[in-house]
């Protein structure tokens, strides 16, 4: 059987482009996603966990996954990482669900304070970043909520969302965002993208900023790759 990875998707209307971390043509390798219903943004980009309904769907979507022979799961939203740790132990494959969780070893690693452009500014609190394992010292975040491009897109309840939206316009909305976090805080070393629709516009972001540019999209990557068997020697 082919290297598989398991995504666990938010339930959503909007298109997922290429790039984007639900989308299976963003990845060298199959994929394959698993819709978990009733996980709609508006009830998981909030400051507090998943409800429980939510959340043991999850469980048994990933280990759905694990049974159809994924070797690793991430999902399409960072804010997921509140329940990284219980997925992670219902399941025997290694789990990421967040990009969040990239940001203590890259503030380790670059000696400086790492970006976080998210979905949400305002609902990205305490118990995420704690889940994370980020020092809050150690990040500066943007949010995009406030962007009207993006929020009536990607965080309006769900029959509410686009089927299209204009892809240009939104990565001048992106890379504007990602260009006022610079300006706040120069001293930041690195550009984490904490929302799995904001990988397609890493390029021009990593472009307008001068930066390197980390999101769970390439992340997954590493993942499938450390999950691969050692060839026998012979």
């Amino acid at each position: 059987m082919p290297p598989m990875l398991g995504i666990l998707s938010l339930d959503t209307a909007f298109p997922r482009i290429a790039g984007d971390v639900g989308n299976p043509a963003s990845y060298p390798f199959a994929a394959e996603v698993a819709i978990v219903d009733g996980a709609h943004s508006t009830r998981i980009v909030v400051d507090g966990m998943p409800s429980e309904t939510i959340t043991a769907r999850m469980e048994a979507a990933a280990r759905d996954l694990e049974a159809r022979g994924a070797r690793a799961i991430i999902s399409t939203c960072g804010f997921l990482v509140t329940v990284q740790a219980r997925i992670a132990g219902s399941v025997g494959v290694p789990v990421l669900l967040s990009a969040l969780s990239l940001v203590p070893e890259l503030a380790r690693a670059n000696g400086g304070r790492v970006g976080v452009l998210t979905a949400s500014r305002k609902a990205l609190g305490t118990l995420a970043l704690e889940a994370a394992g980020i020092a809050p010292n150690s990040l500066v975040i943007e949010g995009l909520e406030d962007e009207p491009l993006f929020a009536q897109t990607f965080l309006a309840p769900y029959d509410d969302q686009p089927t299209s939206f204009d892809r240009r316009a939104m990565e001048a909305v992106v890379v504007a965002a990602a260009q006022r976090l610079q300006a706040r805080a120069p001293d930041v070393t690195a550009l984490v993208l904490e929302c799995g629709n904001l990988p397609p516009y890493s390029d021009a972001i990593a472009a307008a900023t001068g930066l390197p540019v980390h999101h769970l999209a390439d992340a997954a990557g590493v993942l499938m790759a450390s999950t691969e068997p050692v060839p026998a020697e012979g």
